[in-house]
């Protein structure tokens, strides 16, 4: 009969059910990583069981945070549909956008942890190495965060040029330099401490401050001044 719902589909049905009841009861910590992508997928494949392939893409990518992190394209040779892949990354951009307002308007130095929680999210995860520059305005307030460019910060003259230059058609008096390292190793090269020097010493000459160069991983960040290097 075309009314009928198969046994299976009542099941995933309750299931869901329960998993949202849980949500509703105790927040995103009720739930383990793969139930909540478990959750995600439900809401693009409904009246399927959707635990199974949560799991494997979790354990696949290596958590939560690298399967949301992942670029539309990695997703699609997973083979994943367009409304799955668009689950996954609405949810990204609803988390970092929760995390971007905790930052908007107030000084930078005032609301570190937010920021830094932030840049952990949005970077940590991706697998390649990005270079971003947050640019600030007398009260430390963020008047830019923009990503400079992709791969490693070698050609230290080039990119300190660009970043000089920018800092100046945006008005700015400071900034902050991240990037992430994909390896997941948070710690400094040889090169992120050259870039920064060179940086602070062309930056002092134009009377912008140069608060923190950022490093981010899977496993943590670092920051540089707080390690004696600035």
């Amino acid at each position: 009969m075309h009314g009928r719902v198969s046994d299976s589909s009542t099941g995933a049905s309750g299931h869901r059910s329960r998993l949202r009841q849980r949500l509703f009861d105790g927040g995103g910590k009720a739930l383990l990583d793969h139930e909540l992508v478990e959750y995600l997928l439900a809401l693009a494949i409904p009246r399927r069981d959707t635990k199974a392939q949560a799991k494997e893409l979790v354990a696949k990518f290596g958590g939560i945070g690298p399967l949301l992190s992942a670029s539309a394209d990695t997703l699609r040779r997973e083979g994943l549909s367009e409304s799955v892949i668009g689950a996954l990354k609405i949810a990204q951009a609803t988390a970092l956008r929760l995390l971007e307002t905790r930052t908007e308007g107030a000084p930078v130095l005032s609301s570190w942890d937010s920021l830094t929680d932030y840049l952990h999210a949005a970077m940590a995860h991706s697998r390649t190495e990005q270079v971003r520059v947050l640019f600030l305005n007398a009260k430390n307030i963020l008047i830019a965060n923009e990503a400079m460019w992709n791969g490693s910060v070698d050609e230290a003259s080039v990119h300190v040029r660009e970043i000089i230059a920018r800092a100046i058609a945006l008005g700015a008096t400071a900034l902050i330099i991240v990037h992430n390292h994909p390896s997941g190793d948070p710690s400094p090269s040889n090169q992120d401490i050259r870039i920064t020097r060179d940086l602070v010493e062309a930056a002092r000459h134009m009377k912008i401050a140069v608060h923190d160069h950022v490093i981010v991983g899977a496993s943590g960040r670092t920051s540089m001044r707080a390690m004696g290097l600035i």
